[in-house]
């Protein structure tokens, strides 16, 4: 098969250590009016005035709008665009973790384009180049400040819904890792999971036909060259340094991987997608209200059995990219021992180990799968096809915590489909 591999950017994506005093130099080159969003906690922090204040003495006039929320209900939207307005915003800054990066890429939209934040749910419903947009994380998780995505809570709905389109995509990303130094242990553990999610399910998902127009058919596009190259560097950086950052926020150099690797998992799934997980994890956390870190790592180890036979040599390159001695194991033991290892992986920095401990009732579970069943750009993605029966299974084991039970009835199918 010939190689096919894309990649969408941002144009700028500068990363490390002292990196965040760049921005000035960066905005100076995209217009005068800035508008700055952030949360309330950011926004009181010295270091984050420092970096206003540098804005000021290049020339720009710079409007800190503070009142993104967790989650992003569609009122902090409109707050933020209203803000923009009356400043003038000709470019658009996001500082914070992903809600802050998410309610600026929507804020640059709107500010652009006008109209209302539901006109652009799904894929390609941007119409053109949004303002001028610079992202700057302070957690190691979503990749939002590379990504083509974001996503907002809708009173009008039960779940979260998601904008994609490469409009959306950053002009600049700027990482600096020492921004990350105070995240809590809870915090590191949520988003690191989350990142570590997003690089397993690119290097997983649907591998598509490339065709000539596919680039213009999806905003993600499934697996390629391009994306595989940067979850597997996701992989290795993550796995081996979000323990140590969990264990001492202050061992900068599991900071500085963390976030390396968050932002290349960012890379991987921006372009290639996730899949089975995140699919779930949407109406779980509209049910339990739980981080959406903590929905898709729990998830992840089941989501990896039920697709087990549909990227078993993914699998293996996966464990081996984490630093597992995989020699003299079959395939079957490889996948197994890479699985385990991201269970173990989670369950040493916190993630509950089954939906049931994060709120679900057993009453629940039809509706999850249904719901999860309705996440098409997701369900899509998935290297197993999943239809409502299979969903069924993979919530109940979930819920449950019997990994076994979807390795029997993932290898049962498998059997059933050879014999036909």
């Amino acid at each position: 098969m010939s190689l096919f591999g894309t990649l969408r950017t941002p144009r700028n994506l500068v990363f490390g250590a002292g990196q965040r005093h760049a921005l000035a130099g960066y905005a100076a080159a995209l217009g005068r009016r800035a508008l700055v969003i952030t949360d309330a906690r950011l926004a009181a922090d010295p270091e984050f005035t420092r970096l206003v204040g540098s804005l000021s003495r290049a020339g720009l006039e710079a409007m800190v709008f503070d009142g993104t929320i967790a989650e992003l209900p569609m009122e902090c939207i409109d707050e933020a665009v209203e803000a923009g307005r009356a400043h003038g915003a000709d470019l658009v800054i996001g500082i914070g973790g992903g809600s802050c990066l998410d309610a600026a890429k929507i804020a640059a939209l709107l500010l652009a384009h006008g109209g209302k934040v539901s006109d652009y749910y799904g894929e390609f419903k941007v119409p053109g180049p949004v303002l001028p947009l610079i992202l700057m994380p302070t957690t190691s998780g979503t990749g939002s400040e590379v990504t083509p995505v974001a996503v907002v809570t809708d009173p009008d709905r039960a779940m979260k819904v998601g904008i994609a389109s490469p409009h959306l995509i950053s002009h600049t990303a700027i990482c600096d890792p020492e921004l990350t130094r105070t995240c809590p242990p809870a915090l590191t553990a949520m988003s690191g999971a989350d990142a570590l999610t997003h690089a397993i399910e690119a290097f997983t998902t649907l591998r598509r036909q490339p065709t000539g127009t596919i680039v213009h058919e999806h905003v993600f596009l499934g697996k390629n060259a391009l994306s595989d190259h940067y979850a597997l560097l996701a992989i290795a950086h993550i796995a081996s340094s979000l323990k140590r950052a969990y264990d001492d926020g202050n061992d900068l150099e599991a900071r500085e991987r963390l976030m390396f690797g968050a932002m290349a998992a960012g890379l991987a799934f921006g372009t290639a997608g996730t899949a089975a997980a995140h699919a779930v994890q949407y109406p779980i956390g509209a049910m339990t209200h739980t981080p959406h870190g903590a929905g898709v790592a729990v998830m992840m180890p089941y989501v990896m059995e039920f697709n087990r036979h549909h990227c078993t040599t993914e699998l293996a390159e996966i464990g081996k990219a984490m630093g597992l001695d995989l020699t003299d194991m079959t395939a079957f033991e490889q996948a197994s021992a890479t699985i385990d290892a991201v269970d173990d992986l989670f369950a040493s920095i916190g993630i509950p180990r089954t939906i049931a401990d994060l709120g679900i009732t057993n009453t629940q579970l039809a509706l999850v799968a249904e719901q999860a069943m309705g996440i098409a750009r997701l369900i899509k993605n998935n290297p197993r096809p999943i239809d409502i029966g299979n969903m069924a299974i993979l919530v109940e084991s979930a819920f449950s915590g019997d990994r076994d039970r979807l390795r029997a009835e993932a290898s049962g199918r498998t059997i059933e489909q050879r014999a036909s």
